[in-house]
């Protein structure tokens, strides 16, 4: 009787494992690229990364499609980031931060800091802001928004990144990135980048930085500034983004997008994104881009183009997560996917 029951689960398992098979050899495969509809739109599609994020798998989120939740914030949002549980936005307009709950979308605050605000980043406590207009970033309590100081940098600081000690600033006009004590907002450092430099990216080692007037990107080693390399990229490079293994750069004038392997800057592709890509973020299966006229998302194994909605004039992008979050800079919004 025992050898019969053993016999009759063997089965079972059997069966349904052939059953499992068969489902995974009918599932469909993300499209590498959609045929555009009117307007640049594209087809609803399969989200691959949906199986792997618990979130997008409780709201039964298994596609990609161009609906968007839309938050208004204040006047011309550019930056973006994550602190866990809001997302962050600098309103270039209107001197101010705005905070946002991230499952909802409710405006939890809006903060002054100084003039011309543009970049934020998150240092798993505070959240850093740039001042582009007066060379300075401004150092918030997450918790509340509260001003906790306010530190010289070089001339006309744009994007910034947390390295998980150290904040890393690019200073457009001096060429530099200057590398500030997340504690205490001490200058640790300032080094040499390459012609405007623009957006920083931390790839657990070192920074990367786009050379928005070079078409360049220069690599510097994080513990002590040192210079790995510069390397050629497409025209007027400006957004970028590492997702694990190779560091992705948005290509703002020639429309496209550049692959470098992080290991070495060697190019492993140039992809099109046409009209003015801006920013990139990776969602742990894609890579996003934002820009002039259009939202896109690509594969990253290949570069292939998985989507493209027609967007008008996005800019800062980040991800929390489940969803990507992008910068509606003219409409003072922001669109949640």
């Amino acid at each position: 009787m025992k050898h019969g029951i053993k016999g009759i689960l063997l089965l079972l398992v059997i069966l349904l494992t052939s059953l499992l098979s068969a489902q995974e050899r009918k599932a469909p495969s993300v499209p590498t690229q959609q045929a555009a509809l009117p307007g640049g739109q594209t087809p609803t599609s399969l989200d691959a990364g949906a199986r792997l994020n618990p979130m997008k798998i409780a709201e039964l989120k298994w596609y990609l499609s161009n609906t968007s939740t839309e938050f208004t914030v204040g006047s011309q949002p550019y930056g973006l980031c994550f602190d866990g549980a809001n997302i962050w936005s600098a309103n270039f307009g209107d001197n101010t931060v705005s905070k946002i709950q991230a499952n909802d979308g409710t405006v939890l605050g809006t903060f002054g800091v100084p003039a011309a605000p543009y970049g934020v980043a998150f240092d798993g406590a505070n959240i850093w802001v740039t001042s582009s207009a007066l060379n300075n970033v401004t150092k918030l309590r997450a918790s509340d928004g509260k001003i906790l100081g306010t530190f010289s940098v070089g001339r006309y600081p744009f994007w910034l990144t947390f390295d998980g000690q150290n904040i890393w600033v690019a200073n457009a006009v001096d060429a530099t990135v200057s590398k500030l004590r997340a504690s205490d907002g001490k200058t640790l450092g300032t080094f040499a980048a390459g012609s405007s430099a623009t957006a920083v990216a931390f790839d657990g080692q070192n920074i990367w930085v786009t050379n928005n007037g070079a078409a360049t990107v220069t690599k510097l080693r994080a513990s002590d500034g040192t210079l790995l390399g510069t390397f050629n990229v497409g025209v007027a490079p400006l957004g970028i983004a590492f997702d694990g293994a190779n560091v992705w750069v948005a290509n703002r004038g020639d429309g496209t997008v550049s692959e470098l392997r992080a290991s070495d800057g060697k190019v492993l592709g140039t992809f099109t994104a046409p009209d003015g890509p801006y920013g990139v973020a990776f969602d742990g299966t894609y890579i996003w881009l934002s820009g002039d006229l259009f939202t896109q998302i690509l594969r990253p194994k290949d570069g292939a183009l998985v989507a493209q909605w027609k967007i008008n004039s996005t800019t800062g992008i980040a991800f929390d997560g489940a969803h990507i979050w992008i910068s509606n800079t003219n409409f003072n919004s922001l669109l949640k996917f």
